[in-house]
């Protein structure tokens, strides 16, 4: 999502480097966000090298992924400080001055960074500050997310916003792992051996980083921020970042007709005109392929919502309406059983994989760029409105040879349409 001309990971990855060469930021993330990572850092004309985006097999929650990453820093740069930062937070980067600065307190402790809070916020973990180390303090003490009450205590104890952002020596995270949660740090040893993360995740528990060290530690610091920031962690943190009218509404990129209606969060295409009556304090978010309909308060059900997808095995859990590829993207413009319409971008020099489909057919209209089709074996380049039609069984590949994207428009039909109806025999980029 967007709130700006960038997604939220691009504005952290913009952020990082401000203080970071691109050859030494890494990206944990899973298999399915791949290359939507990859795709991202493209679109701010950025190439990052492809082993720096490290796939986990298994989400195991914060410690792992941090762990992971750590462990690959470490094999690459030896001895290393390192900065964790989360892809959905808002942050000035303006502060990414002073967390550069943290720096100092890395070789004896843990750091971690806390907001100077504008509110007794109920949806935030709290750090409490003790003596002064430097540019930042002891850590006394962590507190779980309050009720109201427990948070304007917190407050007047001088207590700050738990960020979820770190600034980590290699050697003293390491050691605090092994003294605090060393079934992670045998198995992340280990990996450190074999190189097999999939072994390696399947001996860990799932387990935050806080829960898992910070919380046990007594070499941890924090450093106070006091710049604009959000994890965005539910649709209510999002509300909270947009202007509202005079009713308390956010309507953003569509047209909003709210007749007695108020504090609503509503989101949908630019050409649509949404309409509430005497609703209040909701969530509408309405995109080409999913509505949602919530209390505010509930937003953050939505993750019970995606696991009830992934448990009927329904790839809409995965795949946006914009997918990425190694080879570019491609975004689903319509779909119904028989058929799917696709608009398909392909990056300069690269092609999709030689490859067959049993159950449909494809006729592909180039919009933009000169396409190269191969269709068992023979070569032809199409131009701007010229078109190929591909028969089920035939063996064909698409590809740019140009310096220009390409982009297609098409059309599949037949019994099948989904992503499971391919099978390939070459690949550029090592895919099954």
């Amino acid at each position: 999502m967007k709130l700006g001309e960038t997604s939220f990971f691009q504005d952290t990855f913009l952020r990082c480097l401000e203080v970071s060469e691109i050859l030494d930021i890494f990206v944990v993330t899973n298999e399915f966000q791949k290359f939507f990572v990859i795709g991202q850092i493209k679109e701010l004309e950025y190439d990052i090298p492809i082993d720096n985006i490290l796939i986990e097999p298994v989400g195991k929650n914060t410690l792992p992924a941090i762990c992971f990453g750590m462990r690959e820093i470490v094999k690459i740069s030896g001895r290393s400080v390192v900065g964790v930062f989360s892809s959905d937070h808002i942050l000035d980067k303006s502060a990414m001055e002073t967390i550069k600065n943290a720096e100092t307190l890395a070789s004896d402790h843990l750091v971690t960074f806390g907001i100077v809070p504008k509110s007794p916020h109920t949806g935030y973990g709290y750090v409490k500050p003790a003596e002064a180390l430097g540019v930042g303090y002891k850590v006394s003490e962590f507190r779980e997310k309050p009720g109201l009450e427990d948070a304007k205590k917190y407050i007047e104890e001088g207590c700050l916003w738990n960020s979820g952002m770190f600034v980590f020596d290699t050697n003293v995270f390491f050691a605090e792992l092994k003294n605090h949660a060393p079934d992670i740090f045998d198995a992340f040893d280990m990996y450190g051996k074999t190189s097999d993360i999939v072994e390696t995740y399947n001996l860990l528990p799932s387990v935050s980083i806080d829960y898992g060290i910070m919380e046990k530690s007594n070499k941890v610091a924090v450093v106070k921020l006091d710049q604009k920031w959000s994890d965005l962690g539910n649709f209510n943190a999002i509300y909270d970042e947009f202007e509202k009218d005079g009713n308390g509404n956010v309507v953003y990129e569509c047209d909003g007709v709210l007749i007695d209606s108020t504090d609503n969060l509503i989101y949908s295409k630019p050409d649509k005109i949404v309409s509430l009556i005497d609703v209040n304090d909701m969530v509408v978010v309405d995109t080409p392929d999913a509505l949602l309909v919530c209390p505010r308060e509930s937003s953050q059900k939505v993750k019970d919502v995606v696991t009830a997808l992934k448990d009927c095995n329904d790839e809409r859990a995965y795949l946006h309406q914009t997918v990425y590829r190694p080879w570019g993207s491609y975004t689903i413009l319509e779909k119904a059983d028989r058929h799917k319409i696709k608009n398909i971008m392909v990056m300069p020099e690269k092609s999709l994989s030689l490859q067959m489909h049993h159950h449909r057919s494809e006729h592909w209209v180039v919009v933009k760029g000169m396409a190269c089709v191969q269709v068992n074996g023979k070569k032809s380049f199409l131009r701007q409105g010229e078109s190929s039609f591909i028969r089920a069984g035939e063996k064909h590949r698409l590809s740019n040879h140009g310096k220009i994207p390409l982009e297609i428009i098409e059309v599949q039909l037949g019994e099948c349409v989904d992503e499971g109806d391919i099978v390939r025999f070459d690949d550029d980029y090592g895919r099954v």
